[in-house]
């Protein structure tokens, strides 16, 4: 899978944006250091488990210095590419339409969702070059998605037994490969999109059941993921997602959010958002989300993202989007000005 052309279009623009980003910015100069050198925050005592002293932790310094970050939407939903990344939910659950009869129009009776995992080949991904054309970009954070709602890691994670990159598909630890290219041959900050919940995981589904008074799926899949994703790849950003069905009780985002700031490889530099609970959009954890294409148009108190699409539709590649589905020049440049002068963070998705 190669990266597509609204990728391209964003590569173009971007470095034009990125001089408007710092005329537009707080002052603050941009400032290259090495991923593996961190800007470390100064830790005046152990973080507690609560919200008010883990709302308390400073942002460490490099995440405002650099304006403009790419996101990387990249699953087996990349294999149908159509509808958006919500494809299987959309065709099981849903039951939407288009979808299903996309199914029934090009693929035979019985053909599962896990059947597309063994598409998923990845034969013209080199991370090299993904590398190459990041940094000629002029984004200073890139942020791939190790996990999407479907389940299905990026990296050979010993919880997603027989449904990663590893073991299906691709047969390669395309999460890994990202990681060592950025940090090997450029001075791009790397982190981490991740799920806290699975569609159609049993587990997931058992503890709904229970009106999520049982938390096997938290215990055995989302935060042991998390840990191990934490210890083995030291993401710069952890970007958490998929948290609104269930409290920040259950999900134990407090206890996950103190080791991480007290405790973990990346204690020092590491940085969060605000999805660790139906509750916490806009109101706990690093900086704010708020919503999909959150932009206030108005200066906020506290530092914020808007993450946003190229496509208008879906945050998935899709193979049937045209060229109206996407931002216009004039639109995105619109846009990235709003959102920096305002005290956010552009953060752009690209879909692969």
């Amino acid at each position: 899978m190669v990266l597509k052309k609204s990728s391209l279009l964003f590569v173009v623009i971007l470095t034009f944006c990125e001089a408007i980003a710092k005329e537009a910015g707080n002052g603050l100069s941009q400032s290259k250091g090495k991923v593996k050198s961190p800007v470390n925050v100064q830790r005046a005592h152990e973080y507690e488990p609560t919200w008010e002293s883990l709302d308390a932790r400073p942002l460490p310094s490099w995440y405002d210095e650099g304006k403009i970050g790419i996101f990387i939407h990249w699953g087996v939903y990349s294999v149908p590419g159509f509808g958006s990344e919500w494809f299987w939910f959309s065709w099981k659950t849903s039951k939407n339409e288009r979808i299903v009869n996309f199914m029934d129009q090009n693929y035979p009776p019985g053909f599962t969702y896990q059947d597309f995992g063994h598409q998923f080949t990845a034969e013209f991904y080199n991370a090299t070059k993904w590398t190459e054309l990041f940094k000629k970009s002029g984004a200073k954070y890139v942020v791939l998605t190790s996990k999407h709602h479907e389940g299905y890691t990026l990296w050979p994670s010993k919880y997603a037994f027989s449904w990663n990159a590893m073991a299906v598909g691709a047969h390669r630890n395309l999460l890994g490969e990202l990681a060592e290219a950025i940090r090997s041959d450029s001075d791009l900050r790397f982190g981490l999109y991740h799920s806290l919940y699975e569609w159609f995981n049993p587990l997931w589904i058992a503890d709904l059941a229970t009106n999520l008074t049982t938390d096997e799926f938290v215990k055995f899949k989302t935060l042991p993921e998390l840990y191990e994703l934490v210890n083995e790849y030291q993401p710069d950003i952890v970007w958490s997602d998929g948290e609104w069905e269930a409290p920040d009780s259950y999900w134990q985002s407090k206890e996950f959010l103190a080791w991480l700031y007290n405790e973990s490889p990346v204690k020092d530099f590491v940085v969060t958002n605000d999805r660790w609970g139906h509750k916490t959009l806009c109101t706990h954890g690093g900086y704010y989300t708020c919503a999909d294409r959150y932009n206030p148009g108005i200066l906020q108190p506290h530092k914020w993202e808007n993450c946003m699409t190229l496509d208008k539709i879906s945050w998935g590649y899709r193979r049937n989007a045209q060229i109206e589905d996407y931002l216009t020049p004039d639109e995105l440049i619109k846009t990235i000005a709003e959102t920096v002068s305002c005290g956010g963070k552009f953060w752009n998705n690209n879909s692969n």
